[in-house]
C-alpha cells in the first residue's frame, strides 16, 4: 500500500514557476515509477511527466517538454515537478501516481493516486 500526498500548488502569473511535491508512504518507494498527471475542468486526465524508480529515466508530454522537470529523492520518498514558464493552459488539478510497470504513459497503469493539488495560471 502506498499513500501519496501532493503539495505546492497555487496561483501564479503566466511565465512564473511552481514546484510540486509528492510525498509517499512505504518502504518500497524506489520500486515504483512515479508519474504526474493533470486534469482541467471538463477534460480527461492527461499524462504530464514520469520518472523511473532509480530516477535514471524521465518522460514528458510534448506540451511540457523543456518547461517542466520531474525528479525524485528516494531517501525522502518524494517526487517533484518543477514547472517553469507556466502558461494559462497549464491550469489544472495535478495528481501524482505510482506504478510498478514500465508503461508510464497510460493512467490505467497506475495503481496509487494522490488527492491532487490545484495549479492556476493567470494571464
Amino acid at each position: 500500500q502506498v499513500q501519496l500526498v501532493e503539495s505546492g500548488g497555487g496561483l501564479v502569473q503566466a511565465g512564473g514557476s511552481l514546484r510540486l511535491s509528492c510525498a509517499a508512504s512505504g518502504r518500497t518507494f524506489s520500486s515504483y515509477s512515479m508519474g504526474w498527471f493533470r486534469q482541467a475542468p471538463g477534460q480527461e486526465r492527461e499524462f504530464v511527466a514520469a520518472i523511473s524508480g532509480s530516477g535514471g529515466s524521465t518522460y514528458y508530454a510534448d506540451s511540457v517538454k523543456g518547461r517542466f522537470t520531474i525528479s525524485r529523492d528516494n531517501a525522502k520518498n518524494t517526487v517533484y515537478l518543477q514547472m517553469n514558464s507556466l502558461k494559462p493552459e497549464d491550469t489544472a488539478v495535478y495528481y501524482c501516481a505510482a506504478t510498478l510497470t514500465l508503461a508510464v504513459y497510460g493512467r490505467s497503469n497506475y495503481r496509487y493516486w494522490g488527492q491532487g493539488t490545484q495549479v492556476t495560471v493567470s494571464s
